[in-house]
């Protein structure tokens, strides 16, 4: 890989190089380039991702797209192991904690609309917070988990604002809240969101009505346990729809990155605010990161705006590279817990070290043409 990478970073800096060009055939220099790169870019995905899938035999999906072009995308295994149903373009997977995200977007649309604000108190909103404990919370501690709360109607795990603890509850909280100052469900609200990033083959766990749904697993592929009652135990107490319940598939994952990053579903100014580092976290499986309003962030290069997602059976990640405008989202639908999460996580941490590393060299090289 480093070989690879030296010789397309000698071979760039020859290209860009000032030499005289016949007047009678004119080399476009960076198209040559950009080509070039391209080409190495999905070689490289290819070898290096495909080889994650062998290693670990991953059961899931795997794509990255610059900007509306694909560079990379392989499926492997089963949606549904006891029938054989292959996972294709068109499997719907539970996402997990990547949800966060579109419920943070529908909070900041209300603000937008007016009928809130992120400093606002969540007691303003919410009986529940109308106690001496949550009395002084704000939406944005909900945002970024500094809060305090763990399990709603617990003690606080700090003094708010003090410290991060990442409370699946306080996002179901905030789901309440866009539910009352919109005056319609979690569900609609989300619907809203779904079209208006062009997301059509998205849903929330208590609304999926189709049929491509990738039934979740525990296990590995030979002794394949599948969870019970999916989707619709995401809208139960122990997950929650705001929390962890959207289903959804690579490319409206892609087509979600794309509409939010590049303005099309949040004002600049508000966009700024959901992308701010507003916290701190130490992740136990991706260590130090920041935090902002239902993202995580790299706390050094490159720049990455991420989020995994978790629920029985269902490990995800969703990575947004904004000097490349680069999406990396991995999806699976099976877990072997009594491994850990660690364990489980192996192939995400490899493919976005993978991707890391080339978005630090793809920068590298704009620096130098």
């Amino acid at each position: 890989m480093i070989k690879n990478l030296a010789f397309l970073l000698f071979f760039c800096f020859l290209l860009s190089c000032k030499t005289e060009t016949p007047k009678a055939s004119p080399v476009d220099k960076k198209a040559v380039i950009d080509s070039t790169i391209t080409a190495f870019q999905k070689t490289l995905l290819e070898q290096q991702i495909d080889s994650v899938f062998t290693k670990y035999r991953f059961n899931g999906s795997i794509a990255v797209f610059k900007d509306s072009l694909q560079l990379y995308r392989k499926e492997s295994g089963y949606s549904n192991f006891k029938k054989k149903i292959k996972i294709d373009s068109n499997t719907v997977f539970a996402i997990g904690s990547v949800s966060k995200q579109f419920t943070a977007a529908m909070v900041l649309l209300q603000m937008e609309q007016g009928k809130l604000n992120v400093t606002d108190k969540a007691s303003k909103y919410l009986k529940e917070f109308n106690n001496k404990d949550y009395e002084n919370i704000t939406i944005h501690q909900l945002l970024n988990h500094t809060s305090g709360l763990n399990l709603l109607g617990g003690k606080l795990m700090f003094k708010s604002g003090s410290d991060f603890f990442y409370s699946n509850d306080g996002f179901n909280a905030l789901g309440k809240i866009v539910e009352t100052v919109s005056g319609k469900s979690y569900d609609e609200n989300a619907k809203e969101l779904f079209k208006k990033a062009g997301m059509d083959s998205s849903s929330t766990g208590d609304s999926f009505t189709g049929n491509n749904f990738a039934s979740a697993y525990l296990g590995n592929g030979n002794t394949a346990e599948e969870v019970p009652n999916m989707p619709k135990r995401l809208g139960g107490k122990e997950i929650g729809i705001p929390a962890g319940g959207i289903l959804s598939t690579i490319q409206d994952l892609h087509r979600w990155n794309d509409a939010l990053y590049n303005g099309k579903i949040l004002k600049p100014e508000t966009l700024k605010q959901f992308m701010a580092q507003s916290a701190e976290r130490r992740h136990a499986i991706f260590g130090k990161m920041g935090y902002a309003y239902g993202i995580m962030l790299n706390t050094g290069k490159p720049a990455a705006y991420f989020h995994s997602g978790y629920i029985k059976g269902s490990p995800s990640l969703n990575i947004y590279y904004p000097e490349t405008k680069t999406s990396v989202i991995i999806l699976s639908n099976i877990a072997d817990e009594e491994k850990g999460k660690a364990q489980t996580f192996r192939p995400h941490i490899e493919v976005k070290k993978i991707t890391d590393h080339l978005e630090n060299t793809l920068i590298q090289l704009k620096q130098k043409n």
